[in-house]
């Protein structure tokens, strides 16, 4: 039994697509909203807020599952 993606692959694109460019469009308001918050806290020093990042982003892969194996995959 096909799906109805399988019988019209313009629908699949478009699908995909559309996911695509929504999670870039979050993405892009994200990246501004922290070089806002980059701009009004830190006077534009971007290595605070990038130490700041790298150190939130380890922890977040550390708490699930209490290691880091999520790093050794890149």
């Amino acid at each position: 039994m096909s799906t109805e993606f399988e019988r019209h692959p313009l629908k699949y694109l478009a699908r995909n697509l559309s996911i695509v460019v929504g999670l870039v469009l979050i993405w892009r308001g994200i990246w501004y909203t922290l070089d806002a918050v980059d701009m009004w806290f830190f006077s534009g020093s971007h290595i605070l807020t990038a130490l700041g990042g790298i150190a939130i982003g380890i922890l977040i892969l550390y708490l699930p599952d209490h290691d880091l194996k999520e790093l050794s995959k890149l």
